[in-house]
């Protein structure tokens, strides 16, 4: 495969990614408000509320029938776009709330 082919490759591959942002976002923002919630029921702070990459990666696959190796792709991309706060294993939507 020449360079020209395999960038034309990687492209479409960057764009299929960021084409899941938005509802990549919408997933991990009800996912956060679910955690928030469980912690507010048991009487802790709902500002240590996180979402692990591996749930989230998860919830995405299940949701948008994509495989495991692609929604990790895009945990990975959110991460490097800025769009999310990831700390360990652990994500949440940048600001703590989306």
């Amino acid at each position: 495969m020449n360079s020209f082919t395999q960038q034309i490759k990687v492209s479409r591959q960057q764009s299929e990614i960021q084409s899941f942002y938005e509802p990549a976002l919408r997933v991990l923002g009800h996912l956060f408000e679910v955690k928030k919630q469980n912690l507010r029921n048991k009487g802790y702070d709902e500002n240590n509320a996180a979402v692990t990459k591996v749930e989230f990666s998860e919830a995405m696959a299940r949701q948008f029938r994509i495989t495991q190796w692609l929604a990790q792709q895009i945990v990975t991309s959110l991460t490097k776009a800025c769009l999310v706060d990831s700390f360990g294993g652990y994500v949440k939507p940048k600001g703590g709330e989306k």
